[in-house]
């Protein structure tokens, strides 16, 4: 080989390295797929025929649609959590407003199109308005859409119902060319056509550009408010033909239809390739983790293996992919576990973590402190908030009860009801509080109360020790989670949203899907008797809160939470072991859900499949509710105690009212939004 045509190859061989490098989040999830494939042919008992990629188109591409849209709001540096109920809005309303062939086929289907993509559109428009020109974090925007949306489709069609032009049906899901070409292949393609426009126009590089960096963006004239609306706006489009999709897809409505899907989007765009954070990534790839994630469940359905190990395979998927996406030399996997072969000493630094308390150092340099209430006016402004709604949520339930109202049991009764969200909320709140978040809380309590009930099996002497293995389970579970975050780097959202998948498979294959064994007596007087007129939960809540306070607001740990949360590099350089702070924060959330898993077999007496799911996005609320910044940096929790409680009663209030659960679930919504209005940060500055 002569010189020249060696230096060629070598060349040829650079430029494929270069071109795979910069497509590498889109290689990865492709060749994925390709193994998926090649799975699913080698363990059916024939070739994959044309109805298997029918079908598997068919289920794959309502998920592909929903996920391209949250693609779009993640490359711009959002989350959004309103994809599900968006989903399910847009179904029912297609249902009951178009039902059955009223109209013909073609004014149907142009009907249909424009409800779903100008629903989509307007419910992503609020959005895009809040984050984008109100300037609220989006996480707490969209969760609060998210209830509005939900309790709009359960007002409009409470149970599942209804029927959907079969013809246009047929155009979305049929055939195209009968025995050669699916219709939602043709679908799909289209999203795809709409996804590169996107891509290479203005709009699309601006939603990159503030995905990178927003503040590099606006400093070179890109209008960042605006393209946040935009890629909301856009993303509520995607949502809405993907909820055109699977209403002509099962061809009737069901008001919880995409309920389900929100952790399933959420994996397909991390499988995608997509940065949790922006700037990274594209919606190709999230296409192709849209397939992967239902040739998944055909493999195990032509295996004749229990769906139950399907969410498993999902969480452990989800974390290889994305370790496909990082350099191994790059993961701080010795820094995971810094107390091994390291001495501890002081973290006590200047700056961050001050070594003397303010008041102890200004006495003893003569100066007059300034009172109580000066020196902690931040911290009650954004905890009494809570606590005054709280006292008129109170006061308004006693009007609507009427006389037959007593106070002191209705306080009981929100105690013992609070204790689980107030216990939950510390975990939460420290992990919030230094940068995180947990979506894994709803099965760290559900998972952990199963093998209560089901080794203690309503046995005290057996609750002994069962009791303390359900804690350091706990513990070990947030361990995990913790070491996934810091250890290898993974968003705290992937990192989180893959144990939960994982632990709700582990639970179902431990339980069956149905109730095993039951509560210890004693675990159940605990929470439902009564110890000097007060059920003992309640007291032991007392002593919580105490303690819980005390290690938040007045420990030099709640000070390196603060600190970490809002801004780490500055933290690091105060002396605070930063990997360590999140680690504990993450421990501490495993062993409080643990802890509401008990108290919640115990209320209940048993323990029972996804009894944790209303905690999920509980947890995240009274945090909020209580003043804490979503973002990190700022909390107390004397206002998540608050928060806890303000929840409880809002709903307690709610309860007692002739109001539907769907009417109840936009209240919600619109109470969160407002709290997150009223403790905007950017007010006090």
């Amino acid at each position: 080989m002569s010189r020249a045509s060696a230096a060629a190859s070598r060349s040829g061989q650079q430029a494929i390295l270069q071109w795979s490098g910069r497509h590498r989040r889109t290689l990865v999830p492709f060749a994925i797929l390709l193994g998926s494939i090649a799975l699913l042919q080698a363990v059916s008992p024939a070739s994959l025929s044309y109805f298997d990629v029918s079908t598997i188109s068919a289920s794959a591409t309502t998920l592909a649609l929903a996920a391209i849209g949250l693609t779009i709001v993640v490359l711009a540096g959002g989350l959004d959590l309103s994809a599900g109920a968006v989903i399910s809005l847009v179904n029912v309303i297609l249902v009951t407003q178009l039902p059955g062939d009223a109209l013909d086929p073609g004014l149907h289907g142009l009907a249909a199109i424009a409800i779903a993509l100008g629903t989509g559109a307007a419910i992503g428009a609020v959005n895009g308005l809040l984050v984008g020109f109100v300037r609220l974090q989006s996480i707490i925007v969209t969760l609060a859409m998210m209830f509005i949306a939900q309790g709009g489709a359960l007002l409009i069609l409470k149970y599942p119902g209804g029927e959907f032009s079969y013809d246009f049906s047929m155009r979305l899901v049929g055939d195209v060319v009968a025995g050669l070409l699916p219709a939602p292949l043709v679908v799909v393609a289209l999203a795809v056509l709409a996804w590169l426009m996107f891509r290479s126009s203005r709009l699309g590089i601006a939603t990159y550009a503030i995905g990178s960096d927003a503040t590099a963006a606006a400093s070179n004239g890109v209008p960042v408010p605006a393209t946040r609306f935009w890629s909301f706006t856009l993303a509520g489009m995607f949502y809405g033909a993907a909820g055109l999709f699977v209403t002509a897809n099962s061809g009737s409505g069901d008001p919880l239809i995409g309920a389900a899907m929100l952790l399933k989007v959420f994996a397909a765009v991390v499988l995608g390739g997509t940065l949790i954070g922006g700037g990274r990534g594209g919606a190709v790839g999230s296409l192709f983790g849209a397939f992967i994630l239902t040739i998944l469940v055909n493999i195990f359905l032509v295996l004749g293996i229990r769906t139950y190990y399907v969410p498993i395979v999902e969480g452990a998927v989800l974390i290889v992919a994305v370790l496909g996406f990082s350099r191994f030399r790059d993961l701080p996997l010795r820094r995971a576990l810094p107390w091994l072969g390291v001495q501890f000493r002081k973290w006590q630094r200047a700056g961050a973590v001050p070594a003397i308390p303010a008041r102890i150092a200004a006495r003893q340099a003569g100066i007059g402190m300034p009172g109580w209430l000066q020196r902690n006016a931040r911290m009650l402004r954004f905890v009494l908030p809570a606590w005054m709604l709280l006292a008129l949520t109170v006061a308004a339930t006693g009007l609507i009860a009427g006389g037959g109202f007593s106070l002191l049991d209705h306080l009981t009764v929100l105690l013992v009801f609070g204790s689980f969200l107030a216990i939950l909320g510390l975990g939460q709140g420290a992990v919030v509080m230094a940068g995180g978040l947990d979506l894994s809380v709803a099965w760290t309590v559900t998972f952990p109360a199963i093998v209560l009930t089901t080794y203690a099996n309503g046995s005290d002497i057996l609750a002994i020790w069962v009791v303390p293995l359900v804690l350091l389970l706990g513990t070990l579970l947030g361990l995990f989670n913790g070491l996934l975050v810091v250890g290898l780097r993974l968003s705290p959202i992937i990192a989180t949203l893959a144990t939960a998948s994982i632990l709700e498979g582990t639970a179902l294959v431990f339980s069956g899907g149905a109730p095993t064994g039951a509560a210890p007596p004693a675990i159940v007087w605990f929470v439902n008797g009564s110890f000097l007129g007060l059920p003992p939960v309640v007291w032991f809540l007392f002593l919580f809160a105490l303690a819980a306070t005390l290690l938040l607001d007045r420990s030099a740990f709640g000070r390196r939470l603060r600190a970490v949360g809002q801004d780490d590099w500055i933290a690091r350089l105060s002396g605070v072991r930063t990997g360590t702070v999140r680690l504990a924060a993450y421990v501490l959330s495993g062993f409080c859900a643990s802890l509401v898993g008990i108290l919640l077999a115990g209320f209940t007496t048993q323990a029972f499949y996804d009894m944790g799911k209303p905690y999920l996005l509980a947890s995240i609320a009274v945090v909020v509710l209580g003043g804490t910044n979503i973002t990190g940096g700022r909390g107390h929790y004397l206002g998540i105690f608050g928060g806890a409680l303000l929840f409880t009663a809002l709903s307690s209030m709610l309860a007692g009212t002739a109001l539907p659960e769907a009417v109840r679930s936009i209240i919600y919504g619109f109470v969160l939004l407002g709290a997150v209005l009223m403790l905007r940060e950017k007010q006090f500055h």
